[in-house]
């Protein structure tokens, strides 16, 4: 992968990736510091529980989840966001088709 994005990059020309059973990634632009991330989810996928080595900052765009991080269960639903710091355990449920924007604060080398 390049060290950064173009400038522009369009929804139409950019490759959706599996991730899990009803989950898909798009890449919507990154840098050596940082990316953005579009995640689809499908009802009922799961985001099982697990932690990154840096932090996130999720907007959800549509749909409804319920989200578990660091133990604690919310409902969340379009236009609420959250935190996932690095190392704490999160997981997720989408109970309405929904979009998280995800930004990653990525470590430096």
């Amino acid at each position: 992968m390049e060290t950064k994005s173009k400038a522009f990059v369009f929804e139409n020309e950019t490759p959706w990736e599996s991730v899990a059973e009803g989950i898909k990634k798009q890449i919507m632009g990154y840098d050596e510091k940082m990316k953005m991330v579009k995640v689809s989810f499908e009802v009922g996928a799961i985001g099982g529980a697990h932690t990154h080595t840096s932090t996130r900052i999720a907007y959800v765009a549509g749909g409804l989840f319920e989200f578990v991080i660091d133990g604690e269960k919310h409902m969340v639903t379009q236009g609420d966001g959250m935190r996932l710091e690095a190392g704490v355990s999160h997981s997720c449920t989408c109970i309405e088709k929904g979009l998280l924007i995800v930004c990653v604060d990525l470590p430096e080398k």
